[in-house]
């Protein structure tokens, strides 16, 4: 599949706050020059289990304007179970990897209703166990909720938050995004905010206080309008980005500010 044409650059700088580079068959040098050219400066690559969070700790120790977050996605935590004692040293490297100064955050984690992969009581105990390695090491809790809102807030009302929490590819309705407002939590908007049948998205963002508010790829899936259908990649969530300005009616480079502002905040200051 041929890539889509570069968006134009965008009036200021911002970054990803999720993609998964692992899975874009470019290497990572092309991929981030193509992003700079459109004005994203770093991405945040994202590990689902410890293959992937290795991977991504690695990329971002080699790469200066790429991160990582690192977890076991709700949908591999049947597979990484295993006995208790496997469970436990899955958990410990994903500490340890958690404590590496470019790793930036804890996740995916959460719960995933939609798909059936790994039992609910499974996914819960694992993203418990996430809340906790997220609340150690001081790094923001990264977020998959795919049809979960009310266990995923019980969870965190239960447990205790880290003081960062990241909603990624934030799927929820107004209502959601201002409970979530309320609480401090942080939401990431992906492509699909630009699909037209994205509306309930949209009212989310609208409704979602612009220091809250990231943007994301997730790539290479769920590639925003214009190039829905094509390869995403971090340079596309410039796109995500002029569409969340029109939403909010402020200038593009207002919102790429605030973005940045929470990015720093939000994952820790940025390096040189």
């Amino acid at each position: 599949m041929s890539l889509p044409p570069p968006p134009e650059p965008l009036p200021a700088e911002c970054f990803d706050s999720h993609t998964h580079l692992d899975l874009i068959e470019r290497p990572v040098p092309e991929i981030m020059a193509d992003a700079r050219a459109a004005g994203i400066t770093r991405a945040v690559t994202i590990g689902v289990d410890l293959a992937t969070s290795r991977w991504a700790a690695d990329s971002s120790g080699r790469h200066r304007d790429v991160y990582a977050a690192v977890a076991i996605h709700p949908n591999d935590t049947a597979k990484a179970a295993g006995s208790a004692a496997e469970r436990d040293a899955v958990l410990a490297e994903i500490a340890a990897l958690a404590g590496l100064p470019q790793v930036r955050a804890i996740g995916e984690t959460g719960l995933d209703y939609y798909r059936d992969w790994a039992p609910p009581e499974t996914q819960r105990e694992w993203f418990r166990a996430h809340i906790e390695i997220a609340k150690r090491s001081g790094k923001p809790l990264m977020i998959h909720d795919r049809d979960a809102h009310e266990d995923v807030l019980r969870i965190l009302d239960a447990d205790g938050p880290p003081e960062q929490v990241i909603f990624h590819c934030f799927s929820g309705d107004a209502a959601l995004a201002k409970r979530c407002a309320e609480a401090g939590y942080v939401m990431s908007f992906a492509g699909n905010v630009t699909f037209g049948n994205a509306q309930p998205l949209r009212d989310a963002a609208a409704a979602a206080p612009l220091g809250l508010i990231l943007a994301e790829t997730d790539a290479p899936f769920l590639t925003p309008v214009p190039q829905r259908g094509k390869p995403n990649a971090p340079a596309l969530v410039a796109h995500t980005l002029r569409a969340l300005a029109e939403v909010k009616h402020i200038d593009v480079a207002e919102l790429c500010s605030a973005v940045t502002a929470t990015g720093e905040r939000v994952f820790g200051p940025w390096d040189d």
